[in-house]
């Protein structure tokens, strides 16, 4: 356990373990009076550097050794970043989880699907709540996002007043949910915030992040363009795009089919927390081919390119249910998530490959972004009037250019800080006064692995190298009995196995002959051998370093 001793009671403490110096992923802690409140719990998706992983999420350690002092997790809102880790790290938390109608219908389901066998007791609370969580006062301030009830957490403590804003943007006409409550943000201020804990995702964007009304109002005269069969792909989460597009679908004459498991699952959520009751029904669809191409709508999920996503498998022509083909059209009404533009490209092109006409967010404004511009943290900050400002969410860039911004909106004092930073606020200066171990676990299977593990380490030297298997059959002696058998395959083909193959050969019977009689005996000794020595004849006849594994069988008279 770090030595890091519990907050005092004239303290207040920030520590982010996700999420700051990155997109996503966010766990965030607060400290005061011997105590600990976390924000948020979620996971980021993996990328090319983690073969065979879907999905991250912070490494909990530091609070899972204090778990006696956490006293409950406060979840912003719904989205994968900010409570997707929940199923998957509850079980050495053990604390109280608290959220508003639509965020804990939707965990629920989350853990349902994860099959959990421990489920926690999740303590839902209105919009707008004030409530007591061990030494936090902890009261909820609607803001809008792209997702139904988006909250800012408003912390009071003896030692100052955090406002931590989640995900937000300012949409004058959020068409789902209700507006952002602007005149509780200046109440609150007249109290004095000490700290503004704030979104940083378009720091560097200049303006405002538009409307989902304006979004509606386009892709009701886009669909007016097509005859045949028209896919939507877009955010699951985001329920008043999904609302949006039905709406225009109706005025078009068309009817909505969902089409992945992630979109029936928020649907389902959104409808028990009062949301989405009022649309037309939906369109079973096993029904699809009773109906015209030209009233048809499918609301699918892999707008980011996930190999396993609907639209992938359309794409591919591999849906049970579902083809499209010339003459269609697919509306891409998302933005593509920075490291997912190689998926998308190769989804684009298998679309175009079949004749599939393709509009994105580039071309046409069907997307409007959740997190706020330049102009809307201008206003949060006039609003607020905070004495520290701690940009959050976003890479390193953005939280510099955030930063920079809250100066230029006076704010007395900026702090930059990263994953692991211990952050005082209070009492003195804010200051990085220390640093915790922050690293992430990666989902592997049904495994939480760190991401710096010996199997994922040898899982991508494999992808990257390549891999061999030598099986070596000795006598007692350590003498072979037949030639070695080498398994090597992606790494040479037919016509250079066999210059390959005796330069193992010749790599292993060298290597066998130097080690002495009593090493020959020793399995152990003459695998490491021979391993080492088929590496480097690899390296030598290759170019290659690959991941070596040498079985040694002995065959006893």
């Amino acid at each position: 356990m770090s030595d890091i001793p519990a907050p005092g009671s004239d303290e207040l403490l920030f520590l982010p373990l996700g999420g700051t110096g990155e997109i996503g992923m966010n766990l965030n802690l607060y400290g005061h009076a011997g105590k600990w409140l976390m924000v948020d719990c979620g996971v980021a998706f993996g990328e090319h550097d983690l073969p065979g992983i879907e999905v991250v999420m912070p490494d909990p350690d530091f609070i899972v050794e204090r778990a006696e002092e956490l006293v409950g997790l406060v979840l912003t809102h719904a989205h994968e970043d900010h409570l997707g880790a929940v199923p998957w790290l509850w079980s050495e938390l053990r604390c109280p989880i608290y959220a508003t109608p639509f965020t804990a219908a939707l965990l629920r389901r989350k853990l349902a699907d994860e099959g959990l066998r421990d489920v926690p007791k999740i303590t839902e609370i209105p919009l707008g709540a004030r409530l007591d969580i061990g030494p936090f006062d902890v009261e909820l301030v609607t803001l809008t996002h792209s997702i139904p009830e988006p909250n800012a957490v408003v912390l009071r403590t003896g030692a100052g007043m955090v406002v931590h804003t989640g995900d937000w943007k300012l949409d004058p006409d959020p068409l789902i949910g209700d507006d952002y409550d602007d005149q509780r943000l200046r109440e609150v201020a007249e109290e004095g915030v000490l700290a503004l804990v704030c979104d940083s995702t378009n720091a560097l964007v200049p303006g405002q992040s538009g409307s989902e009304l304006e979004v509606r109002a386009e892709l009701e005269e886009l669909l007016g363009r097509f005859e045949n069969k028209v896919a939507v792909a877009c955010f699951a989460s985001n329920v008043a795009r999904l609302e949006t597009v039905v709406r225009a679908a109706e005025k078009n004459g068309r009817r909505v089919a969902l089409v992945g498991r992630s979109m029936h699952r928020i649907w389902a959520a959104a409808r028990e927390a009062g949301y989405l009751d009022d649309l037309p029904p939906l369109l079973d669809v096993r029904d699809i081919g009773y109906l015209p191409d030209s009233e048809i709508l499918l609301l699918v999920t892999g707008s980011q390119g996930e190999p396993r996503a609907a639209l992938w498998r359309i794409a591919n022509d591999d849906h049970p249910q579902i083809s499209l083909g010339k003459g269609d059209a697919v509306i891409f009404s998302s933005r593509v998530i920075p490291g997912n533009e190689k998926s998308i490209h190769g989804l684009y092109n298998l679309l175009t490959e079949r004749g599939i006409e393709i509009v994105g967010a580039d071309e046409r404004p069907v997307h409007v972004s959740g997190h706020p511009c330049r102009d809307e943290l201008i206003q949060m900050y006039q609003w607020t009037r905070p004495e520290i400002a701690l940009p959050v969410h976003g890479e390193r860039r953005h939280l510099e250019a955030h930063a920079k911004l809250a100066r230029e909106c006076q704010v007395p004092e900026s702090i930059v800080g990263q994953n692991g930073a211990l952050i005082r606020l209070a009492p003195g200066p804010a200051q990085v006064v220390d640093h915790v171990h922050s690293g992430r676990l990666a989902l592997d299977g049904d495994i939480l692995r760190p991401v710096d593990s010996p199997v994922i380490r040898t899982r991508r030297r494999m992808v990257i190298n390549g891999s061999a298997v030598v099986t070596l059959v000795l006598d007692a002696k350590g003498a072979p009995v037949v030639s070695p058998r080498i398994a090597a395959g992606g790494l040479y083909d037919a016509e250079e196995e066999a210059e390959v193959t005796e330069a193992l050969e010749q790599a292993i019977a060298t290597a066998l002959h130097t080690l002495s009689r009593h090493d020959r005996n020793d399995d152990r000794t003459t695998a490491e051998a021979v391993r080492v020595a088929v590496r480097r004849a690899l390296q030598r006849e290759l170019g290659k370093k690959p991941v070596v594994e040498v079985q040694v069988i002995r065959v006893r008279p």
